[in-house]
């Protein structure tokens, strides 16, 4: 579409030398960077609040992980008490269903005999009388037995007394399971390892969200620079494109949090159920992964409006799109890969799967958008000389 003379008009009236134009360059800088600085003080301001949301779907990954780690703990313990033939009652044995529909864990502690009778007197007095009862009847009857009998048991108790004193025997201990609500299990946390850590995640976070509360301004600061230089119907692409860009890019961000981060968590935390180790979690680390996770996959949400422009300037063509599908399908999933900060091939095809879709959307925008062939820098290298 040749330029219209209202178009050739405009752009002489604007015509500015090369100081003038790094003047407006400098205030359009200058703008973009005060809207960044008034974000970045808004971030500071719900900082706190994003970093405890972004810890979500990790606490919950992590509930998941320990309670199918008391899954198995449960069932182990149940078949080991009906191993010992204590399965007449099945009615009172707690299953792993039980605690997963009250949202518990359980914790295993052991304890002398002799500490456990003390604090349930100390708890309930009126089991203190009973307990005295009980012993003053057991002395009673050992005092009632042949001397023969009494003499040769407390003989026994001091000749054990004599050979282990004070010795612990864990067989003798009482073993005491308690159980807590999942919620206020203490290992549902991300932990920080040094004395920083927490500020500069905070910083990182105050500065992300401010990034994204500003960028409307900045962007709009910067094309109000270059569209001054643009005929009309080149500012028509950008009003026709940037809204789907935009689009895409939020879509992505919110496939990566909403629908990857949860299975990714639970393939990774199935490692440390198959290694038997137990998750500590980095903050830093944590956050960032986040951060980058949604920032990969809304960049490579692109992808339609990247092959239309390759089209457009000639590089690529609508026939070679189609008879190069495959190629692409793997350059696709290698993209994918890099740009997935998890090891994983769950992440990976999780990205990749909808890139080989948005590929062949790309091929549809290209046969239906609007516009024209442009000038690829080799045309317009030619046409000037």
């Amino acid at each position: 579409m040749p330029p219209r003379p209202e178009d050739e008009s405009r752009l002489e009236q604007s015509k500015m030398s090369f100081g003038e134009h790094l003047e407006e360059l400098r205030r359009a800088l200058f703008k973009s960077i005060a809207a960044l600085f008034i974000g970045f003080l808004v971030g500071m301001a719900v900082a706190n609040d994003i970093v405890a949301y972004v810890q979500t779907p990790v606490r919950e990954s992590l509930e998941r992980f320990y309670m199918r780690q008391t899954a198995r703990q449960q069932e182990e313990r149940v078949a080991e008490l009906k191993a010992q033939g204590r399965n007449a009652h099945e009615d009172e044995l707690v299953t792993y269903e039980d605690m997963q529909r009250e949202g518990l864990v359980v914790t295993e502690y052991l304890i002398e005999p002799q500490e456990f009778r003390r604090l349930l007197e100390e708890q309930y007095p009126q089991l203190k009388t009973l307990l005295a009862e009980n012993d003053k009847g057991a002395n009673d009857k050992r005092a009632g037995a042949p001397l023969t009998e009494s003499v040769d048991a407390a003989e026994k108790a001091d000749m054990v007394k004599a050979d282990a004193p004070n010795r612990l025997n864990r067989s003798d201990l009482i073993e005491l399971r308690l159980f807590q609500p999942i919620e206020q299990d203490s290992r549902l946390r991300v932990v920080g390892h040094s004395m920083m850590e927490p500020f500069s995640v905070w910083l990182k976070a105050a500065f992300i969200s401010g990034l994204v509360f500003s960028s409307p301004f900045i962007f709009y600061f910067i094309w109000e620079f270059v569209a001054a230089g643009l005929y009309k119907h080149e500012q028509s692409y950008i009003y026709t494109y940037m809204p789907i860009s935009i689009g895409l890019f939020i879509g992505g961000a919110l496939l990566a949090f909403f629908f990857a981060f949860e299975p990714l968590l639970d393939f990774m935390f199935w490692y440390y159920e198959r290694t038997e180790t137990q998750p500590d979690l980095n903050l830093s680390e944590w956050v960032s992964f986040v951060l980058m996770m949604p920032l990969g996959f809304g960049i490579s949400f692109q992808l339609p409006l990247l092959m239309l422009l390759l089209e457009r300037i000639g590089i690529f063509t609508v026939d070679s799109y189609w008879s190069k599908w495959r190629l692409a399908v793997v350059i696709i999933m290698v993209i994918a890969m890099i740009l997935t900060p998890s090891p994983d091939p769950y992440s990976m095809l999780l990205m990749g799967v909808p890139l080989v879709g948005l590929y062949f959307g790309g091929i549809w925008l290209c046969k239906l958008a609007p516009g024209r062939r442009l000038e690829s820098p080799g045309d317009l290298l030619a046409r000037r000389t």
